[in-house]
């Protein structure tokens, strides 16, 4: 017999190394709630309450996973984002609150153009949204969901990405939302000036690697379990990713059409003068920690 009070205890003190008490617990929780169906409190109002026995082994070897370091997203084989559940694999990067945030201003942009477009009779014209590296697919399918009469493309190089984003569960919110099933492309984001044969947008996004090697000493183990190609770049080449968002902007962004994307806090006004120089005025947007997190582009 295992009480969930006992579990609970002492999963959060096996987790103290890698974690805060108080993200521990949470952690702990979020396993139990997962996998018993049982709340934050049932180990409050019901110390008595027993771990069925079919379902001590599962918990355990979640937590052999999680003392090692592993995330519980991956371990759960999923993180919420944006009001949604998505499927996160070790292929893909698991979605932050950051990108939540580039999610929130992308979608007021988007739906601005989609209510312009009505006052002015263009009902039938699409919002057309490119996500670049879009992982998980975590960006493209909150768009698609969220910005009315989108029509949204998103790239990877990344097979086990692209599968990824493409297994997301979502066709009967697309129902509702009236929006069409987001189209997952392979290509190499890096190779500027390949052909894509897929019209011009609206609105471009991305969260690109960005983290410089020499940054790695500071991050949490748990950072290793997640792709390394979806977070790091050259320390001799840090904006490798953002000349050429840059350049996929030239090619294939409207005129009228604005980008958003996800940077590094330390490089800020180095990601804006790389899209000024690309030819396209620039804005910085802090994220809730008050840090350099996106930079705004537009056509001069």
């Amino acid at each position: 017999m295992t009480l969930l009070a006992d579990f609970i205890k002492e999963s959060i003190n096996k987790l103290a190394p890698l974690y805060p008490d108080k993200e521990a617990r949470s952690i702990v929780l979020l396993l139990c709630e997962r996998l018993l169906g049982t709340k934050s409190y049932t180990h409050i109002v019901d110390p008595s309450y027993e771990i069925p026995e079919g379902k001590l082994s599962p918990l355990s070897s979640g937590m052999e996973r999680l003392t090692s370091g592993e995330p519980v997203q991956y371990v759960l084989g999923e993180a919420e984002f944006y009001g949604h559940m998505f499927r996160v694999t070790p292929d893909v990067l698991i979605p932050r609150p950051e990108t939540e945030q580039l999610c929130r201003e992308a979608i007021g942009i988007g739906s601005r153009m989609f209510r312009m477009w009505q006052a002015y009779g263009k009902k039938a014209w699409p919002v057309r949204i490119l996500d670049l590296c879009t992982g998980s697919g975590c960006i493209a399918w909150t768009m698609a969901l969220s910005v009315p009469s989108s029509e949204v493309v998103a790239v990877d190089i990344s097979e086990g990405a692209l599968e990824v984003a493409r297994s997301q569960a979502f066709a009967a919110e697309l129902k509702a939302a009236g929006t069409m099933l987001p189209e997952f492309v392979k290509a190499d984001v890096l190779d500027t000036e390949q052909e894509f044969d897929h019209g011009l947008f609206n609105l471009i996004l991305s969260n690109p690697p960005y983290i410089m090697d020499k940054e790695k000493p500071g991050l949490r183990t748990n950072l290793s379990f997640e792709p390394d190609s979806a977070l790091f770049v050259r320390d001799d080449d840090p904006l490798v990713f953002y000349k050429a968002i840059a350049r996929w902007s030239q090619r294939f962004l409207r005129p009228e059409g604005s980008g958003l994307t996800e940077i590094n806090e330390l490089l800020g006004a180095e990601t804006a003068a790389c899209f000024r120089e690309a030819g396209f005025a620039t804005e910085i947007i802090k994220d809730f920690s008050n840090k350099d997190r996106f930079v705004l582009y537009t056509r001069r």
